[in-house]
């Protein structure tokens, strides 16, 4: 007998990753299931069938879209095609909002059920999006506590499943020798766009500390999407890091980072951060007019309040990011502060297991409406 056909569609880097452990959930629940996916390398290694990689072609903000345009509304007419003539049991979108927008009609369209695992950050801007989701998603499968609520008291069908985050991060390092050399370490983001941006900022940070500090460590966290080249050279002190275990990024005494994933990973870890982002200039200007949210970093979200520093647009420069890394190097009570709130933000996330949980709920959620 034939399992449930599902069609998967992330879009960036972290969709895709989280993504891929849905499909591999699902597998674990039911073996018959066979899974179509839009996403990135990740998912292309654990759907049976592979239909784009969208999440490795780095699109972010609210212009950098437009320029792959043309490619975007070529794979919307694939996805139309595969929907209308493929009929699925079910789309599962994957955050990544400005797309999925447009692929969700086209479900609707061919009569295919509809849901969300990992919500657009629609408390964040234009809080109209959660009307557009309630027309056309079944049920949304979110991962903070506080969106189960939003999206309930508008009326949409959701259940809050974990953070899927909490299955990769390890528990955090309990303590470090004072032997130990000081390190830092450097996640400038996963776009080509964010490394253009943040590199020259994070390396001239890094030798604004080392000047006062030589015997401090830099380790440099690359993203799984980008090759070795798109760094460049290294400053000297930094170390290049490939890892998946988070082993030494736990081990950090500070880290500096772009805003997303990576401020959440370090929240878990218990890694005192100072957030850094820089957008084109246009990009910023309708990204200012339209967020509501008073903070960028999900940890600061989280917490209600500013616990680790952010530095955006005119803020993020070497010094700046320098002197708040500073800090937490050089006083110990203050890092320790921080590093338990971080730790209290963890808490509030949930028990491992998100995927399984949402891989559960939704073949309950397909199997419950199939025809008899």
């Amino acid at each position: 007998m034939n399992g449930p056909s599902l069609l998967i569609v992330a879009g960036d880097p972290s969709g895709d990753l989280h993504a891929s452990h849905l499909i591999k959930a699902l597998k674990r629940r039911d073996p018959s299931v066979r899974v179509s996916a839009v996403g990135g390398p990740l998912c292309r290694a654990t759907s049976d069938e592979f239909l784009e990689d969208l999440a490795s072609r780095g699109m972010t903000g609210f212009l950098e879209p437009a320029l792959k345009i043309p490619f975007l509304i070529k794979l919307r007419s694939q996805l139309r095609t595969f929907l209308r003539e493929r009929r699925p049991d079910a789309l599962i979108c994957v955050d990544y909002y400005g797309f999925n927008r447009r692929v969700l009609p086209l479900a609707k369209a061919a009569g295919v059920p509809a849901f969300y695992f990992v919500s657009p950050q629609v408390w964040a801007s234009r809080p109209g999006r959660i009307k557009v989701l309630k027309g056309l998603v079944r049920k949304m499968f979110v991962i903070f506590p506080f969106e189960e609520t939003l999206y309930r008291e508008a009326g949409v069908p959701a259940q809050f499943v974990g953070h899927p985050l909490l299955d990769l991060i390890p528990p955090p390092f309990e303590a470090k020798t004072d032997a130990a050399a000081p390190s830092v370490g450097l996640l400038p983001g996963s776009r080509a766009s964010e490394l253009r941006r943040h590199l020259p900022v994070f390396y001239a940070a890094f030798k604004i500390l080392r000047a006062s500090r030589p015997d401090l460590r830099g380790l440099l966290f690359a993203a799984v999407n980008q090759g070795d080249e798109a760094y460049g050279r290294l400053p000297e002190g930094i170390e290049f890091v490939r890892e998946q275990d988070y082993a030494r990024r736990r081990s950090l005494d500070v880290a500096i980072c772009s805003s997303g994933t990576a401020t959440l990973e370090n929240a878990l870890l218990g890694v005192p951060m100072v957030v850094v982002y820089k957008l084109s200039w246009p990009t910023y200007a309708i990204a200012r007019a339209l967020v509501r949210v008073k903070h960028i970093a999900m940890a600061n979200l989280l917490a209600g309040r500013g616990v680790v520093p952010e530095l955006i647009q005119r803020d993020a420069t070497p010094e700046r990011a320098a002197a708040e890394a500073a800090r937490f190097l050089d006083d110990a009570p203050y890092a320790a502060s921080v590093r338990a709130e971080l730790l209290r933000v963890r808490r509030t996330l949930g028990a491992p297991g998100a995927a399984d949980r949402a891989a559960n709920a939704l073949l309950a959620e397909i199997a419950e409406g199939a025809p008899e």
